[in-house]
């Protein structure tokens, strides 16, 4: 009778498992209250009434549920889940992070025993792990559990995401920049068994080139404010351009399907069929604009649909991929007489920026500060709009650095980090534990007007070894100098690609000394901070980082070198292959 009952209740635990994964709380909290029918005091049968009540937001009576099991069932899975489900609905970050670790931990010692609706908990709670982590900043930490996810999941998509996300995050420390043991494995996680066919001209066809651009960001998001050239401003006569859209559609994607392109909605397609549906339009070049970062197409390149296979812009590191051929970047990103071990793929440069910012399509950008707040303030005041993740020990020493050589100055920093408190005094124990007086620190939460409050800000100081990208671009249209550390890798000289090309190259540091050096003397000067605050945005709309024409010459160009080389046969090995450099 005693086993009987206890298969009746696996099957409901079970059944509460596929609820849950279609959304149907009411279904989960059904089985609960058959499970509670055989035993009112069952611990499983009250913890997923507990998380069923949670997600229909009866939020006391999950916590009634938490505090009575607490004490009796301390290593209980759904209790811990729930728990900490809590914390984190509550912005309790750091107690969420905690709780949660418990039951990873334990997690971890059973692994190999758990039952199939625990093993969705725990990843359940890996995942709220990782989105905790990286919310207060610990990309390091939230890489590590993502890593250690994709040996607990079972299904293909899911890990191929995981294991994107975890590489992207490896870019934001400097040590994740020469991780390669990781990278070994892309292959065995993205490369398909079978890959499409493509049949090598026996000359270069002298034709209009088929030109693919897939990403998930046609639409309202950061990278979106660097696609438009690739949709406005392509020669129509020489290319037939085919746009692939991997994401879900809002206003801002309505705007791009205006453009004359092909437009194919790839969106919830498996990537097998993705990949038919790309080669069935004959492309010669595929763009992807995403990479390994969120919602990456990284499983639909592995199909091969086109026969070059290109990356670049939404990601800053390699892909690992075989089947991904270049990464495009730029003669300031990656100098032709500096290695870059990191990249599998060979280097595509463009002389000039290998990005152009065009914002138009999303948005109006509201007028710039017509002069330097330190005019009023009678103090300078130093900003970061950046993400806070980026914001690396290394970074932070720099900051202090620049307050110490400018007496009474102020630092902002704005972002989704002083969004909850938790995260605000995140920031605040690694700021004053690398020595920064925090009276000289304000935190912002994120808003929708934070363009508007650049006009707060004198000088915008850059992160290192992930430099501010969009942000960088943000903070110069609206007046305002960022000052950049040139790095090693591509990551690292981003932000000083862009001020090269916003013909600012006095705002690039080749070291760190030489930061703080260029900050002080510009917050010294008034005469120079009335002249960054008063024609900076003119400056910047006047120079090759914004210049969508000359931008898709060069791209262009680059096209049709990089279908001359297939055509022909040339190198495919790294170190055999040619620079490709192109610009004025």
């Amino acid at each position: 009778m005693e086993s009987a009952k206890q298969t009746s209740k696996e099957e409901w635990l079970e059944t509460a498992a596929r609820f849950c994964h279609d959304g149907d709380f009411k279904g989960m909290r059904a089985c609960a209250r058959e499970i509670l029918a055989h035993d009112l005091d069952d611990v499983d049968g009250q913890a997923l009434f507990a998380q069923a009540s949670l997600y229909l937001g009866e939020e006391e009576t999950a916590e009634g549920i938490v505090r009575r099991l607490w004490d009796a069932a301390p290593g209980h899975f759904r209790l811990l889940l729930v728990a900490g489900e809590l914390h984190a609905l509550r912005f309790e970050m750091r107690q969420a992070i905690n709780v949660l670790k418990r039951l990873w931990n334990v997690g971890q010692s059973r692994m190999g025993e758990i039952a199939p609706y625990d093993l969705a908990i725990l990843e359940r709670a890996g995942r709220m792990l990782t989105d905790a982590c990286y919310l207060l900043a610990r990309p390091d930490e939230a890489a590590e559990y993502l890593f250690e996810l994709v040996g607990i999941v079972r299904d293909p998509q899911a890990k191929e995401e995981l294991y994107s996300k975890a590489l992207f995050l490896l870019n934001y420390r400097a040590e994740g920049q020469t991780d390669r043991i990781r990278r070994e494995g892309i292959n065995s996680f993205f490369g398909a068994k079978v890959t499409m066919p493509h049949t090598r001209p026996s000359s270069v066809p002298d034709r209009k080139m088929r030109i693919g651009y897939i990403s998930p960001d046609f639409r309202e998001h950061a990278v979106a404010n660097f696609l438009s050239p690739f949709v406005r401003n392509f020669a129509k006569l020489d290319f037939n351009v085919f746009c692939y859209m991997t994401g879900a559609s809002d206003n801002i994607t309505q705007r791009f399907k205006r453009s004359a392109v092909n437009w194919r909605d790839l969106h919830e397609l498996p990537p097998m069929e993705a990949a038919r549906r790309i080669y069935r339009d004959h492309v010669d070049v595929l763009v992807d604009f995403s990479g390994h970062s969120q919602g990456s197409s990284i499983p639909i390149l592995a199909y091969r649909p086109a026969p070059i296979q290109v990356v670049g812009i939404g990601d800053v590191g390699s892909t690992g991929l075989r089947e991904v051929d270049f990464f495009l970047t730029d003669g300031y990103c990656s100098p032709p007489d500096r290695p870059s071990p990191e990249f599998s793929e060979r280097l595509a440069r463009l002389q000039d920026c290998h990005l152009c910012y065009d914002p138009t399509i999303l948005r109006s950008l509201p007028e710039p500060g017509v002069e330097p707040p330190a005019q009023k303030n009678g103090f300078v005041t130093f900003g970061s709009f950046n993400n806070f993740a980026k914001a690396s020990r290394e970074t932070l020493v720099l900051w202090r650095s620049v307050l110490e050589a400018v007496p009474r100055s102020k630092l902002v920093i704005k972002g989704k980090i002083a969004s909850v408190p938790d995260g605000e005094e995140e920031a605040t124990a690694r700021l004053s534990g690398v020595g920064i007086d925090m009276d000289r620190v304000e935190f912002r939460p994120y808003s929708p007007d934070y363009l508007e409050q650049y006009r707060d800000i004198d000088i915008a100081l850059d992160t290192t070894p992930f430099t501010g990208g969009l942000t960088t671009c943000e903070a110069l249209v609206m007046g305002v100098p960022v000052i950049s550390l040139k790095g090693a890798t591509h990551a690292a000289r981003m932000g000083a690609s862009i001020l090269e090309n916003a013909g600012l190259p006095e705002l690039v540091a080749a070291n760190g000394l030489e930061y703080v050096r260029k900050a002080a003397r510009i917050a010294g000067s008034m005469p120079i901070l009335v002249k960054f605050h008063g024609g900076l945005r003119e400056v910047v709309r006047g120079s090759r980082l914004m210049d969508a024409k000359h931008y898709m010459r060069n791209v262009e160009t680059l096209y049709r070198e990089l279908w001359q080389e297939y055509c022909t046969g040339g190198p495919k090995k790294p170190n055999e292959a040619r620079k490709f450099f192109h610009g004025m």
